[in-house]
């Protein structure tokens, strides 16, 4: 019924429909973004990463902190798991976890800020002081009708920056110098290499970086930084948590203090077995983020490399899904392709357009995702990586009808780790 009412209702009334709800919630809830420093963070991958190390740098520095992202709700000190299958609450939600953090004593709120959330005015009526990009990839190509849609979705973050508002831009993507045009007081970048100093007013460069199985290390202006992160992609995150920290005045020690302390994050290439082999949980869904996941795994690991993946349904982005087939067969000796979350669609048929990306390898094809895990844990041997991508830490997998299943990638390879550990 809603897919028909897509179709035939006018979209100028849905775009009326979410902004008057997003107008209605600011009402209801006093317009609570502006009694808060307002922290945006947008892009295609890291999004989460970087408001959880944003959070931990603003709290090191002693302020009180409310912090929103796929993975969690906070509120000073309360935490609870996003189990919303939205990584930018609705409107009403939205609002009202602002006043509940207006009302708790926050002084900053760390938002991720996705390109469907815009579309749908979730962002309306919060007055961003500092908007972050952290990358820009295709996704989402059918939703906003192109990658050029798409692309202005993320830009509405940064025109909702406040008059003295500042900007923390990744010099290394692509697409910087099209986020860079818009106003703000203040325009701050961060980058791996050197980039001509007159496109920002303030830049950073994360220096003499590397990275192993205990983590990642750089240089930024002379202090270094040892971080319980894994991966190359997680330098650009963490720079870009810094450069965050460096415009709101906090010193480089006390931005090394937090990120220091940080170990992990849920269902980001999160470590779940470590001996006789590892198995890793990555929220990796689109081309660019597994193929990130994959070179840091390549780089750090030395057994063979055992993946199982799909592609999520309900019509969403059928274009990667060969495109993740493809990077699965360049790095992976063993490909397991499985059900993520179908949604309406044939979790078979997804399955098959995902293999329809592989040319010279034969993947495995397991339509249930627990029987993938559990047979991609008997084909591991000692030293061998078994990476899961496609759904991280999240609570649910979805299904027909609307129905959301209890799910942890996790848990389950916990379970058939279990079942294993009596033979190895």
């Amino acid at each position: 019924m809603k897919n028909l009412l897509k179709k035939i209702i006018p979209k100028f009334i849905f775009s009326w429909y979410h902004f008057g709800w997003g107008f209605l919630g600011a009402i209801i809830y006093r317009f609570p973004a502006q009694k808060l420093k307002v922290i945006g963070v947008t892009g295609t991958n890291g999004k989460s990463t970087v408001v959880f190390l944003i959070s931990r740098i603003l709290e090191e520095a002693g302020y009180s902190v409310a912090a929103l992202s796929s993975i969690q709700f906070k509120i000073k000190a309360q935490v609870w798991p996003n189990n919303l299958k939205m990584t930018m609450p609705g409107r009403l939600k939205l609002q009202k976890f602002l006043r509940q953090s207006v009302q708790a004593g926050c002084q900053y709120a760390v938002l991720e800020v996705t390109s469907e959330g815009i579309k749908q005015y979730r962002h309306k009526f919060i007055s961003f002081d500092s908007a972050v990009l952290t990358n820009l990839t295709p996704e989402h190509l059918e939703s906003h009708g192109g990658f050029a849609n798409y692309q202005k979705a993320k830009a509405k973050l940064f025109q909702s920056l406040r008059s003295n508002g500042q900007m923390i831009i990744n010099l290394d993507d692509p697409y910087s110098d099209y986020f860079l045009q818009f106003p703000a007081a203040e325009k701050w970048g961060y980058s791996l290499v050197d980039q001509p100093l007159d496109r920002v007013q303030q830049s950073i460069q994360g220096k003499n970086y590397q990275f192993s199985q205990n983590g990642i290390s750089f240089i930024v202006e002379g202090t270094n930084f040892n971080l319980n992160l894994l991966g190359r992609f997680n330098i650009s995150n963490a720079l870009a948590a810094i450069a965050v920290g460096l415009a709101e005045k906090i010193s480089l020690n006390k931005i090394k203090l937090a990120l220091e302390q940080v170990r992990g994050l849920a269902g980001r290439l999160e470590i779940v077995i470590k001996e006789p082999f590892t198995v890793i949980v990555d929220y990796a869904h689109t081309p660019d983020a597994l193929e990130k996941v994959y070179q840091t795994i390549r780089e750090v690991f030395k057994g063979r490399l055992i993946g199982v993946l799909g592609a999520t349904g309900g019509g969403r982005d059928r274009w990667k899904r060969p495109a993740l087939g493809k990077i699965a067969e360049q790095y992976l000796d063993k490909i397991i392709i499985t059900n993520e979350d179908p949604y309406d669609e044939n979790p078979q048929t997804i399955i098959d357009e995902v293999a329809a990306g592989l040319k010279q390898k034969q993947p495995e094809r397991i339509l249930d995702r627990r029987q993938a895990i559990q047979g991609a844990l008997k084909l591991a041997q000692k030293s061998d990586v078994v990476i899961i991508t496609g759904k991280g830490c999240e609570p649910w997998m979805c299904v027909t009808r609307g129905k959301k299943i209890p799910w942890d990638d996790r848990q389950v390879v916990r379970e058939a780790y279990k079942g294993l550990s009596i033979n190895l």
